[in-house]
C-alpha cells in the first residue's frame, strides 16, 4: 500500500516538472498572409509547386482559384460567361440528383442495410484522384524533351491546347496545367537557344504552317509569364518569331513577283496568319499593289471645273467617270484578296484605306483647292456632288463576306476620312454663302423698291414750281389740310410729316410709274396725294412671295448640301446638323426682320398716316358702295401675305428639319424650334400692331360715315299732318328699316372682320372682332349722344340696334352680346309716348332691363336726347326722385 502511494507520487512530480520545462511556440508566420500571397504571384510555376508542400496552409495560397484564373486570363483562355454557365449547370445537377436520392430514401418500405467499407469502391475513388492529379502538374516534365509528337494526333493536342482549355470555377489550376504542361517545355527550351536551329519546337513540328502555330501559342503562354527574366525570354522567343517571320516573308514575296496567287501568295499568308495576323503580309501586298501606279487612272481633276456652264458651275461628269473605273479594278481586287489571306474582309479594307489615301484624295484636294480659289459656289458644288459620288463608291464596294451594315459602316468611316480636312472651311462656307445671298436677295429688293419711289416721286414733282421746296413745311401742312383734294379721288395723303429717306414702295409689277397712265400732276398738293395714294397701293407688295420663295430655295439648297453630312454621325454628324439648324435660322432672321417685319412696319406707317376726313367725298362713296377701306383693306391682304409665308416656313420646318430628324420638334431648347417660335411670334405681334392700327382706321371711317352720312332726319323726322300719316300707313308707305348710315356701317365692318377668317389663327381673330365690336359699341354710343330722336323716328332707331346685334351675332362672341342688347333695350326709351312719362322713368331706373351695362345715370343722359324731352322732363324726374311723394 506504501508502495503504490510512493510510486503515485512519483509520477505526479514527473509529470509537473515536464509541464514546468514546456515552452509555448508560435505557430504564426512572421510575414502578413497578404505579402505571402502577393510573393507567390511572382515565383516560377514550378517552384509554387514546391511550396504548395510544405505546409497544407501554403498549399491553400498556392491553389487559390483566383491565383491561376489571372494567368488564364491574361493568356485569353478565361471566358466569365461561360464559367458562371457551368457553375450554375452543375449546382442545378447537384440539386436534381440531391432530390432524386431524397425521393429514394422516402420511397423504402424496408431498412436498407449499410456498407461500411467497400474495397471497389475505394479502389475506383483512388485512381479517379490519380487522374486528376495528371490532368494538372503531376505529369509536366520542367526542361524535359516533348512528348511523341510526330503523330498527327499528338500535334494537334500541341497546335489547339488554347481551343480545349475550359473555363471552370475551382479548376482553373488544372487547366493551366494542361497549357503549362504542353508548352512550358518549348517556351524554356527555345528561350535557352543560341540559334534558330536548336529549339525543338523546329524539329518537332516540320512544316510551315504548324511551326507558326506554335509560335503563336507559344508568344500567348509567354504573357501568363511573371517571374523573374520574363521580359528577357519574352525578347527571346521574339527575335526567334521575327527570324521566322522573314523566312516566310520572302517566300511570300517571290510568289508576290510572280502573281502565284493561288500558290505561295496563299499558303505563306495563311501561314503568316497564324503566326501574328500576317501584318507584314498585308503591308508589302498594299504597298506593292500594281493599282497605285495604275496609268489608267490618271485622271485630270481640273476637267470638273472646265466643263462647267459658268462662272459657278462645275461638272460632276469627269469625276464619275473615274469612281466607275476605279470602283471596277477594286472589287477585282476583292476576289484576289480572299484567296490569299483567311481574314480577306479586313485585308480588302486596307486596300481600300490604302486606295483612298493615294488615289481618290490626290484627286479630291487639288480639285476642291482649285474651285476655292475661283468661285465660292463652285467649290459648295464640287464638295457636296463629290461626296455623294464617293459615299456611292464606298457602299458600292463588295468585301468578300461582308455583310450590308458593315459596308455601310465602313463607308462611313472611308468617307470621313476623305473629307475630314475639308468638313469644317465646307459648313463655315455654306453658312456664309447662304447668309449673303439671302442678304443679297433682300437688298435687291429694297433697292428696287426704293428705285420705283425715287422715279414715281420725281415723276410727279417735275411739273412743280422746285422754288415751293424752299418754303416751310408748316405751310405746306396748311395747303394740304384746307384746299379740296380732287386730284386722285379715292387716295389720302400724309398731313404729319416730311417724305421719309427711303420711302415705301409700291408693287414691282406695275411698267408705269402712274396708275392709269395718266399725267404727272401740275401743283404741289396733287403730287402729294399722288404720292400718297402710290404708298397706299403699294402696301400689299412691302411683302414678296417671290422673295420669300428665293430665300426658301437657297436655304433648301444650302441645307440639302450640309445634310448630306448628317449620316455620318459623331462628331462631323452633330456639326453637320447644327449648322443646318443655323442655316434655318439665319433663314428666319433676314426672311423675318429684314423683310416681313420691315414691310409691316412700313404698312403700319402708311397705315397711321390715313385720316378718312382728308379723301374725297366720291372715294368715300366709292368705299361705302364696296365696303372697304382701301389701306386697312390693302393691309388685310399683306396680312394673307404673311400667312403663306409662315405656312412655307411650316413645310419647310417639316420637311428639311424635322422628317430627316435634323431637328426635334419636341425639343423646345432646339435652336430650329426657337427661331421658328420667334419668327412666329414676331409674324403674330406684326400683324397685331397692323390690325390695332387697322381697328383705328376703321372705326375712323365708321366715325366718319355717321357724321357725313347720318342725316338729322333719320331719328328726328319732320312731322306729318295726321291725314299723310293716315294715308302712308294705309299705302304701306311707311320705312320702318335701318337707316342707310347703319347698313353701310355694318357692311363696312362685316367685309374687314370677313377678310381675316382663314387668313389668321382663331386667337387672333376673336380678339381682333371683340376690339371692333367694343369699338363700334363706343362709337355707336357716341353717336347717340349727338342725335336728337323723336317717337317717330325711336323705328328708325330700333331698326338700327336691331341691325348691329344681328350682326354683332354673327360673331359667335358672346361677350360683345349684353353691350348691344343694351343699346336695342335703350332704344325702346325713345319709343314710349310723352303721355306715358311714369312708365318712361320706371324704364330708365331699371338696372337689371340694361344687363348692368348702362346704369341708370347714363340712360338718363340717353334720354335726354329725346326731341320732347323739355316736355316730359318734369314728369320723368318727379317720378323718378320721388318729387310727387309728400310727408303728412
Amino acid at each position: 500500500m506504501a508502495a503504490n502511494s510512493a510510486n503515485g507520487g512519483s509520477r505526479s512530480r514527473s509529470i509537473l516538472s515536464a509541464l514546468a520545462a514546456t515552452e509555448i511556440l508560435d505557430g504564426q508566420s512572421k510575414l502578413p498572409a497578404e505579402l505571402l500571397v502577393a510573393v507567390l504571384d511572382y515565383l516560377p510555376v514550378a517552384d509554387q509547386m514546391r511550396v504548395a508542400r510544405t505546409s497544407r496552409r501554403m498549399q491553400d495560397m498556392v491553389y487559390e482559384d483566383p491565383r491561376w484564373v489571372s494567368r488564364l486570363k491574361s493568356m485569353g483562355c478565361w471566358d466569365e460567361r461561360e464559367a458562371r454557365q457551368r457553375f450554375e449547370d452543375a449546382v442545378r445537377r447537384r440539386r436534381e440528383q440531391a432530390a432524386t436520392q431524397a425521393a429514394t430514401q422516402n420511397s423504402a418500405n424496408k431498412q436498407t442495410t449499410t456498407t461500411i467499407f467497400d474495397a471497389s469502391t475505394e479502389e475506383q475513388r483512388r485512381k479517379r484522384a490519380t487522374s486528376e492529379l495528371r490532368d494538372g502538374f503531376e505529369t509536366m516534365t520542367v526542361g524535359g524533351p516533348a512528348a511523341n509528337t510526330t503523330s498527327l494526333e499528338g500535334q494537334a493536342t500541341y497546335l489547339e491546347v488554347f481551343k480545349n482549355a475550359k473555363s471552370i470555377r475551382g479548376g482553373a489550376r488544372q487547366e493551366y496545367g494542361k497549357i503549362y504542361g504542353a508548352l512550358a517545355p518549348f517556351y524554356f527550351d527555345i528561350v535557352k537557344a543560341r540559334t534558330h536551329t536548336e529549339p525543338i519546337v523546329f524539329k518537332a513540328f516540320r512544316d510551315p504552317e504548324t511551326q507558326a502555330q506554335m509560335l503563336a501559342n507559344l508568344h500567348k503562354f509567354a504573357m501568363s509569364d511573371w517571374s523573374s527574366g520574363c521580359m528577357a525570354r519574352e525578347a527571346k522567343l521574339n527575335s526567334m518569331m521575327t527570324i521566322f517571320e522573314s523566312a516566310v516573308m520572302r517566300e511570300f514575296e517571290q510568289g508576290y513577283e510572280f502573281w502565284d496567287v493561288d500558290g505561295r501568295m496563299r499558303r505563306f499568308g495563311h501561314v503568316l496568319h497564324a503566326l501574328n495576323g500576317a501584318t507584314s503580309a498585308i503591308d508589302v501586298f498594299i504597298r506593292k499593289h500594281p493599282i497605285l501606279n495604275d496609268t489608267d487612272m490618271n485622271f485630270n481633276p481640273i476637267e470638273c471645273i472646265n466643263r462647267g456652264q459658268g462662272a459657278d458651275d462645275v461638272s460632276l461628269t469627269p469625276s464619275q467617270h473615274f469612281f466607275d473605273r476605279l470602283l471596277l479594278k477594286v472589287n477585282e481586287q476583292a476576289g484576289v484578296i480572299e484567296r490569299i489571306f483567311p481574314d480577306a474582309e479586313h485585308v480588302f479594307w486596307e486596300f481600300v484605306d490604302k486606295v483612298r489615301e493615294d488615289i481618290i484624295m490626290e484627286y479630291t484636294t487639288p480639285l476642291f483647292d482649285e474651285s476655292h480659289e475661283r468661285s465660292l459656289g463652285m467649290y459648295l458644288k464640287a464638295v457636296s456632288g463629290i461626296f455623294e459620288q464617293t459615299m456611292r463608291f464606298f457602299r458600292s464596294l463588295k468585301p468578300p463576306g461582308a455583310k450590308e451594315e458593315k459596308i455601310r459602316e465602313m463607308a462611313k468611316v472611308m468617307v470621313l476620312r476623305v473629307f475630314e480636312p475639308h468638313l469644317d472651311l465646307y459648313l463655315q462656307e455654306e453658312l456664309e454663302y447662304f447668309t449673303k445671298q439671302a442678304e443679297e436677295f433682300v437688298s435687291l429688293w429694297e433697292k428696287k423698291l426704293s428705285a420705283q419711289d425715287s422715279s414715281l416721286e420725281s415723276y410727279y414733282m417735275s411739273n412743280i414750281n422746285r422754288s415751293a421746296e424752299k418754303k416751310d413745311f408748316l405751310s405746306s401742312f396748311r395747303k394740304v389740310v384746307m384746299m379740296p383734294v380732287t386730284a386722285l379721288p379715292g387716295m389720302s395723303f400724309s398731313s404729319g410729316s416730311a417724305a421719309p429717306s427711303r420711302p415705301e414702295t409700291p408693287s414691282l409689277g406695275r411698267s408705269s410709274p402712274v396708275p392709269g397712265g395718266g399725267k404727272a400732276p401740275t401743283d404741289e398738293l396733287a403730287a402729294k396725294a399722288a404720292l400718297m395714294a402710290s404708298k397706299l397701293e403699294g402696301i400689299k407688295s412691302l411683302c414678296s412671295i417671290e422673295v420669300a420663295l428665293s430665300l426658301v430655295q437657297a436655304a433648301k439648297t444650302s441645307l440639302g448640301r450640309a445634310a448630306l453630312l448628317v449620316p455620318l454621325g459623331g462628331q462631323v454628324g452633330g456639326e453637320a446638323k447644327e449648322q443646318c439648324s443655323t442655316i434655318f435660322v439665319v433663314l428666319l432672321r433676314i426672311l423675318g426682320q429684314r423683310h416681313v417685319k420691315h414691310g409691316f412696319d412700313l404698312a403700319v406707317g402708311h397705315l397711321s398716316e390715313y385720316n378718312p376726313r382728308d379723301v374725297s367725298p366720291g372715294s368715300h362713296e366709292k368705299t361705302g358702295s364696296s365696303g372697304g377701306v382701301a389701306p386697312l383693306v390693302m393691309f388685310i391682304e399683306l396680312v394673307n401675305v404673311g400667312d403663306l409665308i409662315s405656312q412655307m416656313i411650316d413645310v419647310f420646318y417639316e420637311q428639311q428639319l424635322a422628317t430627316p430628324k435634323i431637328a426635334d420638334r419636341n425639343d423646345f431648347l432646339d435652336p430650329a424650334n426657337m427661331a421658328k417660335k420667334k419668327f412666329e411670334q414676331m409674324l403674330d405681334e406684326s400683324v397685331a400692331a397692323g390690325l390695332n392700327k387697322g381697328i383705328d382706321v376703321l372705326m375712323d371711317e365708321v366715325e366718319y360715315l355717321q357724321a357725313t352720312t347720318q342725316a338729322p332726319t333719320d331719328y328726328n323726322p319732320l312731322p306729318t299732318p295726321p291725314s299723310d300719316k293716315t294715308a302712308s300707313m294705309l299705302g304701306g308707305g311707311l320705312d320702318i328699316g335701318p337707316s342707310g348710315t347703319a347698313t353701310r356701317i355694318v357692311a363696312l365692318v362685316s367685309g374687314h372682320t370677313g377678310m381675316l377668317v382663314g387668313t389668321t389663327d382663331k386667337s387672333m381673330l376673336d380678339v381682333f372682332n371683340g376690339e371692333v365690336g367694343q369699338r363700334l359699341f363706343t362709337a355707336i354710343c357716341k353717336h347717340l349722344k349727338r342725335q336728337r330722336v323723336s317717337v317717330d323716328g325711336a323705328v328708325t332707331l330700333i331698326a338700327d340696334m336691331n341691325l348691329y346685334f344681328e350682326y354683332i351675332r354673327t360673331l359667335r362672341i358672346h361677350d360683345l352680346l349684353p353691350y348691344f342688347r343694351a343699346l336695342r333695350e335703350l332704344s325702346q326709351v325713345y319709343l314710349i309716348d310723352p303721355a306715358h312719362a311714369k312708365e318712361m322713368a320706371t324704364v330708365i331706373a331699371d338696372g337689371d332691363r340694361f344687363g348692368g351695362v348702362f346704369r341708370a345715370e347714363e340712360v338718363y343722359e340717353y334720354a335726354q336726347r329725346r326731341a320732347d324731352w323739355y316736355q316730359v322732363r318734369k314728369d320723368v324726374e318727379r317720378a323718378m326722385y320721388g318729387l310727387e311723394c309728400c310727408v303728412m
